[in-house]
């Protein structure tokens, strides 16, 4: 049997009253996986899905429109990414819970949903209970990470303490480290190459650069860098 998410943080509440259903809303590009969720949420009492969502622009909208308690938000999504998309719902709604339900479990994606301002981060593929604990947990104001994550969490924190990075912010370590191979004029694979990632996960990294920066070329991209000093 694998073991639950980690808690970190006191539960607020007894539970004993009667409370009104927590609200959800549900931003994944994926329509199966989307569905899935509400159907697992629909039979389970408490839990109430009030809004969808397929990519991060519209879950901006919808959780200005629904005033949901928690959103289960993916990362990776086209027009605008999860991660923008916590930090402007939170900008404006700092009481919604964000819980991440990701496919990537790497530091660079992890420490960025915490730096958005995520409450949770779990893993697609975990227990369906472990889900519903999550967002139970996320109402409550308690930070919930995969087990996984949690020791990953752990062992960071408890390196000697290093000074954050200053250069383009809103950019992942990794995210930095393969714009700066671009400025030196480097394709993709040439990337993948010398980080000994795939060329899909430069893809995929090179496409959050541009979105996160709002550029729409690597040249443009090539001049915020060189902007910034990096």
């Amino acid at each position: 049997m694998t073991p639950g998410p980690e808690v970190l943080g006191e539960q607020q509440g007894t539970g004993s009253e009667t409370t009104a259903a927590i609200r959800i809303l549900i931003a994944d590009d994926h329509r199966l996986f989307r569905e899935g969720l509400k159907a697992l949420i629909s039979v389970t009492p408490g839990l109430q899905v009030v809004a969808e969502a397929q990519d991060g622009q519209e879950a901006v909208l919808m959780a200005e429109r629904h005033s949901p308690d928690v959103i289960i938000m993916d990362i990776q999504m086209p027009v605008q990414s999860g991660l923008e998309a916590s930090r402007h719902i939170l900008a404006r709604s700092p009481q919604i819970g964000i819980l991440v339900v990701s496919m990537f479990d790497d530091d660079d994606n992890v420490f960025a949903a915490m730096q958005a301002g995520a409450r949770g981060y779990l893993l697609k593929g975990s227990a369906p209970d472990e889900l519903l604990r999550a967002v139970q947990a996320v109402a409550l104001g308690e930070a919930l990470f995969a087990p996984s994550i949690a020791r990953r969490l752990i062992h960071y924190f408890s390196r000697p303490t290093r000074l954050p990075p200053t250069l383009l912010p809103e950019l992942t370590e990794r995210e930095r480290e393969i714009l700066s191979h671009i400025a030196q004029g480097e394709t993709n694979p040439q990337v993948a190459r010398k980080l000994d990632l795939s060329e899909k996960t430069v893809r995929n990294h090179v496409t959050s650069i541009f979105s996160k920066l709002q550029v729409s070329s690597r040249a443009e991209a090539v001049l915020r860098a060189r902007e910034a000093g990096l």
